[in-house]
C-alpha cells in the first residue's frame, strides 16, 4: 500500500473513532437527561384499538401518515387509535400529553389480527416512573406543573378545614357556597360546595365568574368582566338527593376596586334553582397562601 494511500486509510480510521466517541457521549447526554420508555402497541386496519388514560388528553403527534388517531367522544381520557393503510412495514410511533401534565410515547406496528385492542396506561407498570417524570407545562397555569397543579388540587379537595365563612347562596333547598379560597403562584383556588337537601337531583349545566359594577342600577346595561375558569377537579356532576358535591376551581389571580364585586353564578340544567355568590375585595384578601397550609402531596 502506497505512502499516501495509508495516511488517508488511517485518517478515516481516526475520523469514525472520535464520531463514534461523540455518538457515546451524545447517547450518555440522552440518558442523563431521562430517556422515557415507549410502550409498543399493535393497529390493524379493520379494528380500532383504545387506550385509556389517567387523564384528559391534550396533546397527540403522530410519527406517520399510517396511523389515524383521535379522542373518543365524550370521554377527554380515551385514544381511538387505527391503521390508515393495510400491512405497513415500518414501525411508527405517536406521542401524547395529558392534563395533568404526563408524557407517554407509543411505538406502533402493524398486525392483521392485533391480541389487545383495549390498553389501560393507568395499570401499567411504569405509571410511578412517567409521573416523577411527568412535569409538562401548560402555558396557562403560569410557572406551576400541570403534575403538580393536580397534586395541590387534589390535597384541597381533601381539606375537610372550612376556611371561609357567611359566602354562601340558599333557595329551593339547594345550598351553594364558597368553603375554601386559596392563592398559589398568581392563581386562586376556589374550594366549592353544592348540597342539595331536596327530593329531586340537581344537574349543572355551567359555572360563571364575572366582575360587576356595584354601584350599576338593576335595570342598567353594565360592563361585566367574565372570568374563564381554567382547571376544574371534577367534572360538574349531577347533584342526587340529599348529597353534597364539593370540587376545586382555578382562576387566574384578579384584583377587585371598591366598586366592584365577583359573581359566581351557578345555573341549573333544565331547571330554575339557580344560585349566586358574591364576593368583594376583602374577601379576596382572605385568600390563604399555599406556602402557610401542611398539605401533603
Amino acid at each position: 500500500m502506497k505512502l499516501q494511500t495509508f495516511q488517508s486509510f488511517l485518517a478515516a480510521i481516526i475520523i469514525g473513532i472520535a464520531a463514534c466517541g461523540n455518538v457515546s457521549a451524545q447517547d450518555a447526554d440522552a440518558v442523563a437527561l431521562g430517556a422515557i420508555t415507549p410502550y409498543d402497541i399493535e393497529v390493524t386496519y379493520d379494528k380500532t384499538s383504545h387506550i385509556i388514560f389517567p387523564s384528559g388528553i391534550r396533546y397527540v403527534d403522530l410519527g406517520s401518515d399510517n396511523i389515524v388517531a383521535g379522542k373518543a367522544e365524550d370521554a377527554d381520557n380515551v385514544l381511538r387509535i387505527k391503521a390508515s393503510v393495510t400491512g405497513f412495514e415500518q414501525e411508527t410511533n405517536f406521542s401524547v400529553i395529558t392534563e395533568d401534565g404526563n408524557f407517554y410515547g407509543f411505538n406502533v406496528c402493524y398486525s392483521d389480527a392485533p391480541l389487545i385492542l383495549g390498553h389501560n396506561v393507568a395499570k401499567g407498570g411504569r405509571m410511578a416512573e412517567r409521573a416523577k417524570n411527568g412535569d409538562v407545562r401548560f402555558e396557562e397555569l403560569g410557572a406551576t406543573p400541570a403534575s403538580l397543579t393536580g397534586l395541590i388540587m387534589a390535597a384541597l379537595y381533601d381539606k375537610d378545614k372550612k376556611t371561609v365563612k357567611g359566602i354562601k347562596s340558599e333557595s329551593y333547598g339547594i345550598e351553594f357556597s364558597l368553603i375554601g379560597l386559596y392563592v398559589h403562584n398568581d392563581k386562586y383556588y376556589f374550594h366549592m360546595a353544592l348540597k342539595n337537601a331536596s327530593n329531586i337531583p340537581y344537574s349543572i349545566d355551567y359555572i360563571t365568574f364575572r366582575i360587576v359594577d356595584r354601584k350599576v342600577a338593576k335595570r342598567t346595561v353594565s360592563q361585566d368582566i367574565g372570568i374563564d375558569p381554567l382547571r376544574y377537579y371534577r367534572p360538574l356532576l349531577p347533584v342526587p338527593s340529599n348529597k353534597v358535591e364539593k370540587n376545586i376551581i382555578m382562576l387566574d389571580v384578579f384584583t377587585l376596586t371598591k366598586g366592584q364585586m365577583l359573581e359566581i353564578e351557578l345555573v341549573e340544567k333544565n331547571g330554575g334553582r339557580g344560585q349566586v355568590l358574591k364576593l368583594r375585595h376583602g374577601d379576596l384578601q382572605q385568600a390563604q397562601p399555599l406556602e402557610k397550609l401542611r398539605l401533603k402531596f
